[in-house]
């Protein structure tokens, strides 16, 4: 969950204590008492372990992520914490998201104003998709393999918030894209092009997953190969 405190969460002091008795029943036998972390021998049951990383600084963004898209608490450890649905309801989470911003600053909850992509420019955002996040996601975000048995998964237009704070906060693999680095105008664009492009109808017909000439060409080669093998077959019973 870890990411650089690149802004202020403003924290609603009513949800502090609610936050903190859900932090110390489901969050802190992994990531400590005080969110410093737990070593890896203390954490995991069998099989696979993992640190426990310290929540200092990751920001209600950070939290309001990983918890909302089910990643935490883990449900498996393995080589990648995978999305699964959530443990907790909205309000549940953003109890758990002002505990932990109520620590250190870090990434805020974007706003509706933020996620408003109304005016974004649809063009600029499909340059910066193809230039930041196509060689893992996929030109269409369909996810992809990654290295060491990792992916990157499919992003779904559903949550623009989700996208907005999986770029504030970098989860997993993802590296962060800061406001300094793709600023709040680039990230509306992005979310703009990504709910266009998932939307978009598909003239050519079946969209096969939209991962390009690889699905395209074996479905042709097998459609071929079937139409050459089928008529092998029909003309050798011709000949008897």
């Amino acid at each position: 969950m870890a990411a650089p405190a690149t802004a202020a969460t403003v924290v609603s002091p009513d949800l502090i204590k609610p936050g903190e008795q859900l932090y110390k029943e489901g969050c802190s036998s992994c990531h400590g008492l005080d969110l410093a972390g737990v070593p890896a021998e203390s954490v995991g049951k069998g099989g696979a372990r993992a640190n426990g990383p310290s929540l200092l600084g990751v920001g209600a963004a950070a939290v309001d992520f990983q918890v909302s898209t089910g990643r935490m608490p883990v449900g498996a450890y393995g080589k990648q914490v995978v999305r699964g649905r959530s443990s907790y309801n909205d309000e549940e989470v953003a109890a758990l998201a002002a505990y932990v911003a109520s620590f250190a600053p870090g990434p805020a909850i974007p706003s509706e104003q933020d996620l408003d992509f109304k005016d974004a420019n649809l063009a600029e955002g499909g340059e910066l998709f193809r230039t930041n996040c196509a060689q893992c996601h996929n030109f269409a975000g369909q996810g992809g393999a990654l290295s060491n048995g990792t992916y990157a998964p499919a992003i779904s237009p559903k949550s623009p918030r989700h996208i907005w704070e999986a770029m504030l906060t970098g989860p997993q693999s993802m590296p962060v894209f800061a406001d300094t680095t793709v600023n709040p105008d680039e990230k509306r664009a992005i979310i703009k092009y990504i709910t266009a492009i998932k939307s978009s109808p598909n003239p050519g017909g079946a969209p096969l997953g939209r991962v390009g000439p690889v699905s395209e060409g074996l479905l042709m080669w097998t459609i071929g190969l079937g139409a050459l093998i089928a008529c092998t077959v029909w003309l050798g019973a011709k000949a008897r």
